[in-house]
């Protein structure tokens, strides 16, 4: 069963140097989804020690639960932030949510 649009929760505004906890789930699809994240339409790389687009944010990308947690925000992380979930039978984004820093 294909995902149904995943809800997403961004928060609004997080102060410099604070953790932020950013949520995407959907329950429709089987076999249960997987979650990537895209900020500024580009894809979030699950490990953020991995990815030079990252520009040393760090954070742990959950794509099994679909939490992404920045353990402390910088200005970089500010952008537009949305996510897709992903089964065998296709998948289905969240609209784009403003996070600033």
């Amino acid at each position: 069963v294909k995902p149904m649009t995943p809800r997403c929760s961004v928060p609004k505004a997080v102060p410099v140097g604070k953790s932020a906890s950013l949520h995407c789930h959907e329950n429709e699809g089987f076999p249960k989804s997987t979650y990537s994240w895209y900020r500024n339409s580009e894809p979030l790389s699950p490990d953020s020690k991995s990815s030079t687009k990252s520009h040393n944010s760090s954070y742990t990308l959950n794509p099994t639960t679909g939490t992404l947690v920045f353990h402390a925000v910088h200005k970089g992380d500010t952008g537009r932030y949305s996510c897709i979930a992903t089964n065998d039978a296709g998948f289905a984004k969240c609209d784009e949510q403003e996070m600033e820093v």
